[in-house]
């Protein structure tokens, strides 16, 4: 008799989707998608960064103007604008206002429509997170992809540093339940490049990667050396544009919660769950057989009450 485990295992198995519409999409999203698979260079991600956290105001500044906020000269702004595939600026600022009055149009009118406390605003707020991972996973092809290439990476690398330990952690404790070899790094440095270099001589493929804010360089010095050793990169990561989308083959973008003094991760948590429910797809025989024996061993044991 299978466990309640593999019941919901088999039960919330992920059904192959389309994309959802474009003007469901949040203003937010909508200007990520502008920017996304562009290979942007530090000067024009500042450009990027500037635009995301002012949207209403900079999507109607002059291109002089843009430049003087962020610090760069105007030639700078036209080949961003010529980066993301558009004319010039004027054609940028074009696509960029009407996303930015969504925006507006979007933003209570009143304080009375806003939660009456901080701790319910930061609950809102992660709702808001779990509706963008909710949109992104509307097109399911993408994750069950992903959760196919995983489940073929024999070992299967988990990396998270510093605050990003804890999601690596719980990902590596449940994929143990459905793959047979699943190694876990959460220390940066040579230690983490001999364990990718192991990794890949053992034959993995791929490696999961958490990385949320703030950003340690140590993070991607870890996904650089995981491409020099040929190993394959999916980067779960906050919206931020930074570096380290450069380094990965699939980047799954959640966002954190950041109203109170420690951000929450409702979002990447959710995200990883629909992952380890694409793994455990991707090989149903081998899942049943894995959880089958766990749960043997944990009665055996007494692991439980």
């Amino acid at each position: 008799m299978s466990s309640g485990q593999q019941a919901r295992a088999q039960a919330a198995a992920i059904t192959p989707g389309g994309r959802a519409p474009e003007q469901v999409r949040p203003p937010a999203d909508r200007l990520l998608a502008l920017f996304d698979g562009h290979r942007l260079s530090p000067g024009q991600r500042r450009i990027a960064q500037y635009l995301i956290d002012h949207l209403t105001e900079a999507a109607f500044l002059s291109i002089t103007e843009l430049a003087e906020r962020v610090g760069v000269s105007q030639p700078s702004v036209t080949r961003f604008a010529a980066s993301l595939g558009f004319s010039g600026y004027p054609a940028l600022r074009d696509v960029l206002q009407p996303i930015a009055l969504s925006a507006v149009a979007g933003t209570p009118d009143s304080r009375e429509q806003i939660r009456q406390n901080e701790l319910q605003a930061a609950v809102d707020a992660e709702i808001e997170n779990l509706e963008n991972v909710r949109r992104l996973l509307a097109d399911t092809n993408q994750v069950l992809d992903i959760g196919r290439e995983l489940a073929r990476s024999v070992p299967l690398t988990v990396l998270g540093l510093r605050i990003s330990v804890s999601l690596a952690e719980y990902f590596a404790y449940a994929a143990r339940r459905i793959h047979p070899d699943v190694r876990l790094v959460t220390r940066g440095g040579s230690v983490a490049y001999d364990a990718l270099l192991q990794s890949r001589a053992a034959g993995g493929t791929w490696v999961l990667a958490f990385a949320m804010p703030r950003h340690a360089n140590e993070t991607l010095a870890a996904l650089r050396a995981a491409r020099s050793t040929g190993l394959r990169v999916v980067l779960i990561t906050d919206p931020t544009l930074g570096p380290l989308v450069d380094e990965a083959d699939v980047v799954l973008k959640a966002g954190t919660g950041s109203r109170l003094v420690f951000d929450s991760y409702a979002a990447p948590g959710m995200l990883s769950a629909a992952l380890l429910q694409a793994m455990a797809d991707a090989d149903p025989e081998r899942t049943q057989a894995r959880l089958e024996q766990y749960e043997q061993v944990a009665d055996q044991h007494g692991f439980f009450l």
